[in-house]
């Protein structure tokens, strides 16, 4: 078996980097345009490795929204972090210290994730360092540059960047809408019920943090409700 090293995680954290330096790039430039100020883009990315709970921000930041709303937002956007980082907590060698979880939970992503899983017998923290190393770098120099150009870049070309990062979320959920009903039917539920909130007068009291809030908790119960996961069974039963 291949030893785990800072090297083959480095290796291993190529292909996530290269991904997360077009998004982080779009997002900065999504960030200047909704009046974000480069700097303040630039320290969100160093200080948070999230691209929905971080689109999600600048939404509410730049809608005025309070602090009680962008923390609740938060909380159920990147709620599965914490899932993930408890699974990997389990595949951890007995010579991970407390220090190296709290430092190298804070780049556990949905991509790093799918990789450490992956990966047979105990994970040393050497390899998990150099897993989250590249991507880290990318994602907080994509958003840099694109900040950076965004303040600089003629509002048609910015216009047309700034549509790139919902692209990416739209080419998310469209393969497992496709395979899913119980995903299409969140995804339909939750558009509906965006598009209700911002457009009815009477809804017009609901700032866009709290819309996000009710449109996520409501069409994911929803879901789970009507679209239960069945468990798997084995052969023998």
């Amino acid at each position: 078996m291949k030893e785990l090293n800072f090297k083959t995680g480095l290796k291993d954290g190529i292909p996530i980097a290269l991904g997360y330096l077009s998004v982080s790039f779009t997002f900065g430039i999504t960030a200047v345009n909704m009046g974000i100020p480069p700097i303040t883009a630039i320290l969100i990315s160093l200080t948070n490795v999230t691209s929905a709970g971080q689109v999600a921000g600048i939404g509410i930041i730049a809608a005025h929204g309070g602090f009680a709303e962008m923390a609740l937002a938060q909380l159920i956007i990147n709620m599965r972090y914490a899932l993930m980082s408890l699974s990997l907590s389990q595949k951890l060698d007995a010579k991970y210290s407390l220090f190296h979880r709290i430092v190298t939970s804070f780049c556990v992503t949905d991509e790093v994730f799918a990789v450490a899983s992956g990966k047979g017998g105990e994970l040393p923290a050497r390899y998990m360092y150099g897993l989250i190393t590249l991507p880290y770098l990318f994602w907080s120099g994509g958003t840099a540059v694109g900040a950076l150009l965004g303040a600089i870049l003629p509002e048609m070309i910015k216009s047309a960047l700034g549509i790139a990062i919902y692209g990416m979320f739209i080419a998310i959920f469209i393969p497992p809408s496709k395979k899913s009903l119980g995903v299409m039917s969140v995804v339909i539920t939750s558009a509906a019920m965006s598009w209700f909130i911002y457009y009815l007068p009477a809804l017009e009291f609901i700032s866009s943090g709290i819309s996000i809030i009710i449109c996520t908790v409501i069409a994911a119960a929803l879901g789970a409700l009507l679209f239960p996961r069945r468990e798997e069974t084995s052969d023998n039963e």
